[in-house]
């Protein structure tokens, strides 16, 4: 019996032994993702090619003829577009994210990065920055733990979001963390301690220095400040990018005076959303772009990027002279009731003037100024009309219904203004250093997002250009165009492995397809998603399939050159 027992034993263990033989020798996956088929735009402006693309990790690992190889998912993009990610050159989803991380109006539109900073930035944040900044919060709430501005992209990492982020240093922010809101040029310390922010920010990641000139207190720095702090930046490989301090009356003065920043600072500089802004500023354009391309002639590195819309959107802060707003929001609303300030207030809104951007002047009637958000739910109802509309109802005309909103609102309230030409629109999508960005947040159709209207470049930027512009109208090749969402941003701001699909780049890719992209958000009905978007990886994980978010986070602080790890 014991032999018995010792027989069945020993062939026990020669079948475990068997069995693991067996698993040993099961087949590998060569790959985590294989994109078959596909037709791909490197990035690079070449032509498109038949390869196939692998995918291991978080990153690219091979591309080629990968038909006889394995992987755990195998996506056929037979027909389709596979392109790298695209750069979202200006992108105000630093709260939208903080909101809903899954970046929803964007990465349907296959954007995989966010690059935020347009003037006002999220860090460095004083005491008194965050006690401002938690009062004015409207639509959607959320707690400020941190102070600097490589801890708030930090905290958006870990919290977990769709897209990879990054961020310039707001010059606003730098001025209100030393100066506050005053109307006055720094002090030498003073300004010594924004250049040290300023350094401490390039030293966490930041890309460089963003500034916003036709809004209070920007508007109050003269050009020696910006040079100053910049030339901070430039010393950890930086840019500059602005918003200029006029691009209507004195469009071609702003322009010069970035120039000359990126020349007495030695650092590349790029324009926010170019434009030509008023009917009366329409012909400027010509100027301003052989300005551009002369200065790059000269050696200096000057881009630009935009919006495809011939209407911008900010605030009522932008119908109002700046020395109102002196002081902040508070101060500002504070003049505004004294009857005599009030009177000169208006008298400057209907003035033309070379001296401050007058947007309610520029955008030539109240007919073409849409309110789009309120901070107070009694005004909520007011969302989508225009200013002639909200002045017939509030029996004022439409200057001093501005006013009104303002001081009932408790914001600048959030505006829409039609401004520019569908000429100047299609010209400068041709030009070879234009880039592209919303100038918008990251929203979802759905939730506390539906309490304010937007501007549909929030939900249709990227797509709108891919079909109206590209695949409709042929402004621009496919690739060209891809060339500028991807590899152009990411060479401009100096992102390694990124921008491009080669191997040992990062995974950020997207298949679509070029006959269906299209944007579906109206300035009537801006809540609505861009369609035809159908996989999108971020660092090489599927957070789109079949244009369905996979509830996956995977996105990552994407550091500029300066940092210091």
């Amino acid at each position: 019996m014991f032999k018995s027992i010792f027989c069945t034993f020993r062939w026990f263990l020669i079948f475990l032994s068997l069995t693991e033989i067996v698993l040993s020798q099961s087949p590998k996956q060569d790959f985590s993702i294989i994109i078959l088929n596909g037709v791909v735009y490197d990035g690079t402006n070449s032509p498109p090619k038949l390869v196939d693309i692998g995918i291991n990790g978080d990153g690219i690992a091979a591309i080629g003829n990968l038909k006889n190889y394995t992987a755990s998912k195998i996506i056929d993009a037979k027909n389709m577009a596979v392109a790298p990610g695209f750069i979202n050159m200006l992108s105000w989803a630093t709260e939208t994210l903080i909101h809903d991380p899954r970046s929803m109006s964007d990465i349907t539109q296959g954007v995989t990065l966010e690059v935020f900073g347009e003037g006002w930035s999220m860090g460095p944040l004083s005491e008194a920055m965050k006690r401002d900044e938690l009062s004015s919060q409207g639509d959607y709430k959320f707690d400020i733990p941190w102070n600097s501005l490589g801890e708030y992209l930090e905290h958006l990492e870990k919290k977990g979001v769709t897209p990879n982020i990054a961020s310039f240093v707001g010059a606003t922010t730098l001025r209100i963390y030393t100066i506050g809101f005053d109307n006055r040029p720094p002090t030498k310390e003073e300004l010594d301690t924004m250049k040290l922010l300023t350094k401490q920010a390039m030293e966490e990641g930041a890309l460089g220095v963003g500034s916003s000139l036709i809004y209070a207190p920007a508007f109050y720095a003269n050009t020696n400040e910006l040079i100053e702090i910049c030339k901070v930046a430039a010393e950890y490989n930086g840019m500059y990018i602005s918003h200029i301090r006029s691009e209507g009356n004195n469009f071609l003065q702003a322009v010069d005076e970035l120039i000359k920043i990126s020349k007495e600072a030695n650092i590349p500089a790029e324009i926010y959303h170019l434009k030509a802004a008023g009917k009366n500023n329409w012909n400027k354009i010509d100027d301003v772009i052989k300005k551009i391309n002369d200065a790059r002639k000269s050696g200096l590195k000057i881009s630009a990027d935009m919006y495809t819309y011939t209407a911008g959107a900010t605030g009522l802060d932008a119908s109002m002279p700046p020395w109102v707003q002196e002081g902040g929001y508070f101060k500002w609303v504070e003049r505004l009731k004294d009857p005599e300030i009030k009177r000169k207030v208006l008298l400057e809104m209907n003035t033309p003037t070379d001296k401050w951007e007058n947007l309610y002047l520029s955008s030539g009637s109240p007919d073409n100024i849409i309110l789009v958000s309120f901070k107070n739910d009694s005004l909520k109802y007011l969302t989508g009309k225009t200013l002639s509309e909200v002045s017939k109802i509030r029996n004022l005309p439409a200057d001093e219904t501005a006013i009104s909103l303002v001081v009932d609102d408790g914001s600048r309230v959030g505006t829409v203004y039609f401004l520019m030409s569908e000429e100047n629109v299609k010209k400068q999508i041709k030009l070879p250093w234009i880039s592209f960005g919303s100038d918008a947040g990251s929203l979802a159709p759905e939730g506390e997002f539906l309490k304010s209207s937007t501007h549909p470049r929030a939900y249709g930027n990227f797509s709108r250009l891919l079909g109206k512009y590209v695949r409709d109208e042929k402004i621009i090749p496919l690739e060209e165009a891809i060339y500028k969402l991807t590899l152009m941003p990411a060479t401009n701001l100096k992102i390694k492995k990124r921008g491009s699909l080669k191997v040992g780049n990062f995974a950020d890719v997207v298949i679509f397809d070029p006959k269906k992209i299209q944007d579906h958000a109206t300035f009537q009905n801006p809540h609505q998603l861009s369609t035809g978007m159908d996989h999108v990886f971020v660092n090489g994980v599927q957070v789109l399939d079949n244009g369905i978010h996979t509830g996956k986070f995977p996105g990552k602080v994407v550091r500029g050159p300066g940092w210091k790890k």
